[in-house]
């Protein structure tokens, strides 16, 4: 079993390598300043949005999309930090 810090470290390097440049700048950013204060449930709810498309996931961030229901906080955590960095 993994412990928290490897986590944190195998989630942020999920982020910045993603299949398009604009989820790494996106993912990747919010990895390095917000996911290390994310509770081990939103942790949880992260890591499965992580597991979705990229080309969704933009949309979905962006607002171009509506977002479905069972990733709403974690998408709403990332549109949140998107936004500031705007």
């Amino acid at each position: 079993m993994e412990d928290h810090e490897t986590r944190l470290k195998r989630l942020r390097m999920r982020s910045w390598h993603r299949g398009i440049k604009e989820m790494d700048l996106i993912l990747g950013g919010f990895a390095d300043t917000e996911m290390a204060a994310l509770t081990v449930d939103e942790l949880n709810a992260h890591e499965i949005m992580m597991c979705e498309n990229d080309h969704d996931l933009y949309q979905w961030v962006s607002g171009q999309s509506p977002v479905p229901e069972e990733l709403s906080e974690a998408i709403a955590r990332i549109r949140v930090h998107f936004l500031k960095t705007k």
